[in-house]
This record gives structure tokens, C-alpha cells and sequence, in this order.
């Protein structure tokens, strides 16, 4: 500043002795004035500066905190976008398995409602079937035959008695009139499979010949039923299964005469043919 001021002065002096002009009192006082106005502005313009300077560094540093600001959220920023893009594509995935189970789930709806319009379809045949025979069967029904629904089947039990006499594989007249009102009602039925069931009490077999035990004496039961359906009435045989299933499938199991006398049947098993609901359950 005095540096200054002094080189100010000594600018002045040299302008004066070069104009080589006497200056009056009166200019020399008005340029020690100018002198000391030109130091004065020189002293603020150099506060100026080092005002600027200092302004100067707080930028700089509110500069950096700001980048070092900008540079984290910008790091946050990718952090996040890295998780979106992760969280896109889970639900891109999960979107596309949902379509996909959606898809599924209205195929096996669709499959659904076949098999259960099936199944009504068979319900349906099958009650009907069952009211056929009932009324088919009606005169024999008070000397042990019954006609029911199993499990979606028809059975048509008939009591040995109503077929056969006592330790007989022979239909005797009776049960040839019950069973040729039957096979009216199954030759009008092309479409029900037939199964003939012989069963026995748990009285064992003694002195019947050929007929060695309650096993030989069920299946022998069962298919002259079958032969006389086939080749009397003219049942198609290939709708036909026989079968014995000796005394171990019994109605009653007490040990008195009523009970056995339950036992001691012919069941005809009759159910639709269920092909059409086989192949859509293995769909």
C-alpha cells in the first residue's frame, strides 16, 4: 500500500518537472488531493480483490461439496436403477408365469366342466337305466331281486333262490323268466358293459360233485348266467365279464339263516362305457 501511494506521488512529480511548469500552491494542493483520492480507490479496489478472492475459495469449496453431493446421489441413483431394472425383470418373469398359469388354469377348467358334463351324462344314463329295469323287473322284485345305484353303477342283485335251486349251477324256470326280462332291457342298451357276479354264504360246499368249494360254486353261478344271457337271449358276450367272488364279499356278516340268505346272490353289474371320460382324465 505505501509502495503504492509513493510511486503515485512520484508520478506526479515527474509530470510536473516534465511540463517544466511552476505549479501554484493552488495545483499543487488539488494534485496532493487527486493523489490521496487515487490512493484511497487503490486501497478499495485491493479490499475489491481480496474480497473477490476469498469469494473466490467459497466457491470453489461450496463447488466441490456440491459435486461430492451430485457424486453420491448419482452413485444412489445407479444403485437404485440397478435394483429397478432387477425388480423389471422379476416382475416381467412373474408376469409371464402368471399369463402362463393363467392359461393352464382356464385349459383344466375347460377339461373340468367335460369331465363333470361326463360324469352327468353318466348320472344320468344310469338313473335312467335303473328305472327301465325297475320296471322291466317289477313281478320278481317280492321273490329277492332289488335293483340299485353303487358308485355310479346299477346293480341288479338276485337272490340264488329266484335262479337256482339249493347247491345248483342250473337256472331253473323262474329265474329264466327274470332273466329274459333283464336281457330285453340290455339287448335295447348297447353301450352298458355287463358284469356277473357270483356270491356264495360262508357255509362250506359238501358233496356237490364237480363243485369242489364256494370259489367253484360262485363262478360256475356266474357263468350260467353269463351262458344263458349269450346264447338264449342273445346278449352280445363280448359285453360280458364273469366272475366269483366266493363268500368274502358279504352283504350281512352275522352267522344266522337270514344273513346267509342275503349272501347267497347274483349281483349283474351294469355301467356305462366310460371310454369318452377315460381319455379326458388322461388329457
Amino acid at each position: 500500500m505505501i509502495k503504492i501511494k509513493y510511486c503515485l506521488f512520484a508520478a506526479f512529480i515527474c509530470l510536473a518537472l516534465h511540463s517544466c511548469v511552476v505549479l501554484s500552491n493552488k495545483k499543487y494542493k488539488a494534485l496532493i488531493t487527486e493523489r490521496d483520492s487515487l490512493a484511497t480507490r487503490t486501497g478499495s479496489l485491493e479490499d475489491t480483490v481480496a474480497m473477490l478472492r476469498a469469494d473466490t475459495a467459497r466457491l470453489h469449496h461450496q463447488l466441490k461439496e456440491l459435486q461430492n453431493t451430485y457424486d453420491a446421489l448419482n452413485g444412489t441413483y445407479n444403485t437404485l436403477n440397478d435394483k429397478y431394472n432387477a425388480l423389471n425383470n422379476n416382475f416381467n418373469a412373474s408376469s409371464s408365469k402368471v399369463n402362463e398359469l393363467s392359461s393352464n388354469l382356464k385349459k383344466r377348467e375347460a377339461r373340468l366342466k367335460e369331465v363333470e358334463d361326463a360324469l352327468h351324462k353318466r348320472d344320468e344314463a344310469t338313473n335312467a337305466l335303473r328305472d327301465k329295469l325297475q320296471q322291466a323287473l317289477l313281478g320278481f322284485q317280492q321273490s329277492g331281486l332289488t335293483v340299485d345305484i353303487r358308485n355310479g353303477k346299477v346293480y341288479v342283485s338276485l337272490a340264488d333262490k329266484l335262479l337256482f335251486p339249493s347247491g345248483s349251477i342250473v337256472i331253473d324256470a323262474n329265474g329264466k323268466k327274470a332273466l329274459e326280462q333283464l336281457a330285453i332291457v340290455l339287448n335295447k342298451e348297447p353301450d352298458i358293459n355287463i358284469a356277473v357276479e357270483g356270491h356264495t354264504d360262508d357255509k362250506k360246499v359238501i358233496n356237490l360233485g364237480q363243485i369242489k368249494d364256494n370259489w367253484d360254486l360262485s363262478v360256475l353261478r356266474s357263468t350260467s348266467v353269463c351262458r344263458y344271457l349269450t346264447e338264449i337271449e342273445k346278449v352280445d358276450p363280448h359285453r360280458l365279464t364273469a366272475t366269483g367272488k366266493s363268500e368274502y364279499q358279504p352283504i350281512d356278516s352275522a352267522a344266522t339263516p337270514e344273513a346267509r340268505a342275503k349272501n347267497r346272490r347274483i349281483e349283474i353289474v351294469l355301467s356305462p362305457k366310460l371310454d369318452e371320460l377315460y381319455n379326458l382324465i388322461k388329457q
